[in-house]
């Protein structure tokens, strides 16, 4: 029985919406990452990371907003 070696890729999701959002360093943190599309995503300034979900051979990770919620 062979082995087969494969590479698993992050993602990132924005939780709430249908944007996904490609890796653009995988040495980067998750908060470094969330970071930098907190420039063009406003709404990641106050989101958390969870995950990893596993689909296929990408490790998504969503990008969990506090904005609009109350408590």
């Amino acid at each position: 029985m062979a082995l087969n070696i494969t590479t698993v890729t992050r993602v990132f999701r924005i939780e709430k919406t249908d944007i996904e959002l490609n890796d653009i360093d995988p040495e980067m943190s998750l908060e470094d990452v969330m970071g930098f599309y907190s420039a063009i995503y406003p709404q990641l300034t106050t989101a958390s990371v969870q995950g990893p979900e596993f689909e296929d051979d990408k490790a998504v990770y969503t990008f969990k907003t506090t904005i609009g919620t109350k408590g």
